[in-house]
């Protein structure tokens, strides 16, 4: 066998169907129901078609997430996956062997739909009338992610990420932050200093304070066009 559904201690007497529907999931249900036993919407590959959803069911107690495949023409797969974060707000990540390596921003948050319940912490695409165009949102091989429009048959890219040296996870290090010119800078109040081991080779200065924290000061500083915190 080269695969089987875990299905067969709940298979009754009534028999089975396996339907491909319009929307592209591949079904299991019996023939008298409209419930589904198994759904290929259950378990992405590395794309993303309207109607399925990234992220947390806790009803089916399932983390739904795509995995790249490993080359253009290998489809087994590869390094790279894309999770859904369910941190408040929950959001994309892109991890290259089980380590971040970019994190989605408000671009790809105003694209999808975001769904935060009791139920599910979810991601999906919109859903539109328009027979004649269909969205897809694809994993690379190479760890990009991609929402292409079909319409007839040409193709459009409407998200591409990531797009430069900023959307690299914590690509600057800690207190500083990747300016419009994809140059890293100190935050107020910090100055480079000393430097910190990357990878078995190289290092990279780090930002360290200017002078001692005063616990006594009650000034903030804002800083416009970051992405949100980490808040695990």
């Amino acid at each position: 066998p080269v695969w089987k559904t875990n299905l067969i201690n709940h298979i009754n007497e009534e028999p089975l169907v396996a339907e491909l529907l319009d929307n592209g999931n591949f079904v299991l249900r019996y023939s008298n129901r409209k419930s589904f036993l198994w759904q290929s919407f259950d378990y992405p590959t590395d794309t993303l078609l309207p109607g399925m959803k990234l992220g947390w069911d806790r009803t089916k107690n399932l983390n739904k997430t795509l995995t790249s495949w490993a080359s253009l023409y290998d489809p087994s797969s590869g390094n790279y996956d894309f999770e859904i974060e369910n941190w408040k707000v929950s959001h994309g990540l892109i991890t290259n062997t089980g380590q971040p390596e970019f994190r989605t921003d408000l671009s790809y948050s105003n694209l999808v739909n975001i769904a935060e319940t009791e139920e599910e912490i979810s991601h999906s695409l919109n859903i539109t009338t328009n027979v004649s165009s269909i969205s897809i949102l694809q994993l690379t091989s190479a760890g990009a992610l991609r929402l292409t429009e079909l319409i007839g048959g040409e193709k459009r890219t409407l998200f591409y990420f990531p797009n430069d040296r900023c959307d690299y996870y914590n690509s600057c290090g800690e207190n500083s932050y990747c300016n419009t010119s994809n140059n890293c800078e100190c935050m107020a109040g910090f100055q480079w200093g000393g430097q910190y081991a990357w990878g078995l080779t190289k290092s990279r200065q780090i930002c360290v304070r200017k002078s001692q924290l005063s616990c006594h000061e009650k000034e903030f500083k804002k800083i416009r066009n970051m992405k949100l915190p980490d808040t695990e």
